[in-house]
């Protein structure tokens, strides 16, 4: 290493608070291996490199916060092989004078990979069933059996039929029945007028100087966990690279099948720096993303960890944005929800429709739930967490296809809260009907499995959340698949109650066709209105015509609801795989393909601008 290297990363360490061994390696300034036996060299010990034999008998756990391990008999003099990383390597310099043998050094990625190989299985174990072993009352296993969802049905078919007999207790189980529904209705037509309020204030973008400086940031670890997705690397890379954070402070970990070799190979062929790490998931089931998040949460460093998918495009200001908010935060808020963004509108109808969508849930009813401090299913990506709170309620549940969901409910009845983080994540949508079915039939699956998980002990979860909270998530998980569900019912029923009108009725049949057209219009109401204030809020004119297929939409979603009953009794934890790097269009240029048609938007948000992979 030369003066000028060593001098380079001396002045990016001052400014970045941080220490100098940290920014050589993180901004590439250094190879792992050629930093790591130059301190062998410092310490007169043994460097290793390739397959390490460790020894038996010591937790994985421990050896990944010590970084360091035991060897095993007659693999070096040695007994111990360390790769300290940061401020430890200037302690075990320090510390060489006194120490009769100092350990022999290896680098991070050679530990870790010895690590896994010797404690695989017990890694594997602990990503699967850790949450069942500490807390089995949030686990989703076992889970429903077939006879549950029958029961479950059949008593729904004769709520619903009991409240049509023409007598006074039936009347009076229609009215609950209707009172309920439009109480779960309140949630998205009262987050719409907030929408529609809030667009009335003019928003301003958040500037560089009420952000926390360089100096003051937080080491933040992310989390990416991919699977057959080679043709989506260089776009992810480009995004984590155009990132406005330190890069001696990101601790950025892809998580990769032992089987997934072009995923792989891809990321070899990008030659990365220290900050970028591939990690190799133990073999083991169920092979799902939570799984695999799991198994990287005890190797994660930072102090808050970012969860993102592989298609993603990040606005660059969203780590330093989370991290200014959190720092300003009151310690319950556990995580911020970032805005999640359909770009591919050009590629037809489905993804035009799936943006409006999403625009109602992550611009207008998530803000609005964050408002009221209200439970929160989360997004799944661009999830921001303080991550001693993950470690807390022991990560995500491995066999839950919609651990977001899970998760989100799991930190309220914890007593913690989600924010909103008003900051763009742009993504793809499916433009095939087919695989759009099997990615909304597990996310309808996934609902389902947290309503019977959190719906064991009913009365526990009132006590812990409160009336207003537990009616909240009555709405957005087990009311959103049910409504689904019964949606084409209830809508042939509720045209019919509009079109069809018998002289001479009597006041009760009056009164309850009048209820079921007040509730049958909320709920196209409730159906459409957070749509239009998204598009509203985003700018996107264009589609707000589109808006009004929305009823016709969420019949595949009705479609998807009862694909996933079936799927829940005969699959349960079977994960459907999207698919990626599908786009032909992109709104925003986010996705690197052509402009569909030029945007303006209202959003607080500049979408990135598309940069080089090499960038930064």
């Amino acid at each position: 290493m030369s003066l000028e290297t060593l001098g380079r990363a001396a002045t990016i360490a001052r400014r970045c608070g941080t220490d100098a061994a940290t920014a050589l390696l993180n901004e590439g300034l250094v190879s792992e291996e050629v930093f790591y036996r130059a301190l062998a060299r410092r310490l007169e010990t043994s460097f290793l490199q390739g397959t390490l034999r460790l020894a038996e008998g010591v937790s994985h756990a421990r050896c990944f916060a010590a970084d360091a391990a035991p060897l095993a008999c007659g693999e070096a003099p040695e007994r111990i092989v360390a790769a300290p990383r940061g401020i430890a390597v200037a302690g075990l310099i320090a510390a060489s004078a006194r120490l009769a043998l100092p350990p022999a050094i290896t680098t991070p990625t050679a530990l870790r990979q010895a690590l896994f190989a010797r404690h695989g299985a017990a890694i594997a174990e602990d990503a699967s069933e850790a949450l069942r072993r500490r807390r089995p009352e949030w686990s989703c296993r076992p889970g429903p059996q077939a006879i549950d969802l029958a029961l479950v049905g059949i008593g729904l078919a004769l709520v619903i039929l009991l409240s049509r007999l023409p007598t006074m207790s039936g009347f009076l189980l229609f009215a609950f029945v209707q009172g309920l529904m439009l109480a779960l209705l309140t949630f998205r037509l009262a987050a719409a007028a907030m929408g529609a309020t809030e667009m009335m204030r003019r928003e301003v973008s958040p500037t560089r100087s009420v952000l926390l400086t360089d100096e003051a940031l937080p080491t933040y670890t992310i989390l990416v966990a991919l699977y057959r997705e080679a043709k989506v690397v260089p776009r992810l890379l480009g995004a984590l690279r155009r990132l406005d954070y330190p890069a001696a402070k990101l601790d950025i970990k892809f998580l990769l099948e032992a089987d997934d070799r072009e995923t792989a190979a891809a990321f070899q062929a990008a030659s990365l720096p220290a900050r970028f790490e591939i990690v190799t998931v133990p073999k083991g089931m169920p092979r799902t993303k939570p799984r695999a998040l799991n198994a990287a949460l005890p190797l994660a460093r930072g102090e808050h960890l970012v969860v993102y998918d592989a298609e993603d495009v990040i606005s660059p200001e969203q780590l330093r944005l989370a991290a200014t908010m959190f720092a300003s935060a009151p310690v319950s808020t556990a995580c911020l929800q970032g805005r999640l963004v359909i770009d591919n509108h050009g590629d037809g109808w489905l993804p035009r429709l799936f943006a409006i969508e999403y625009a109602a849930l992550f611009d207008v009813i998530g803000p609005a739930l964050s408002a009221w401090r209200m439970p929160t299913p989360l997004g799944g990506t661009s999830t921001h967490f303080r991550t001693r709170v993950l470690r807390e309620l022991h990560g995500w549940d491995a066999w839950n296809v919609t651990e977001d969901a899970d998760l989100g409910l799991r930190m309220a009845r914890a007593g913690y809260h989600v924010g909103d983080l008003p900051s763009s994540t742009f993504e793809e949508a499916l433009a095939d009907p087919r695989k759009w079915l099997r990615q909304r039939t597990r996310w309808m699956k996934g609902f389902l499995q947290t309503s019977f998980t959190h719906g064991r002990r009913p009365l526990d979860l009132y006590r812990r959340l409160g009336a207003a909270e537990s009616l909240c998530v009555l709405a957005l998980l087990p009311g959103t698949v049910v409504s689904a569900l019964f949606y084409p019912f209830m809508l042939l029923g509720g045209l019919a109650e509009l079109v069809y009108a018998v002289e001479d009725e009597d006041s009760l049949t009056v009164v309850k066709r009048a209820a079921s057209t007040t509730v049958f219009l909320a709920g196209l109401a409730a159906m459409c209105l957070p749509g239009l204030v998204g598009c509203l809020r985003r700018g996107w004119f264009d589609l707000v015509p589109l808006v009004l297929l929305l009823p016709a939409y969420f019949l595949l979603g009705s479609l998807a609801a009862w694909l996933a009953v079936f799927e829940l009794a005969r699959h349960p934890h079977r994960w459907n795989k999207t698919e990626h790097g599908l786009a032909r269009t992109s709104r925003t240029g986010a996705l690197g393909r052509r402009q569909a048609r030029p945007v303006r938007s209202a959003s607080t948000v500049r979408p990135p601008s598309p940069l080089p992979v090499g960038s930064g």
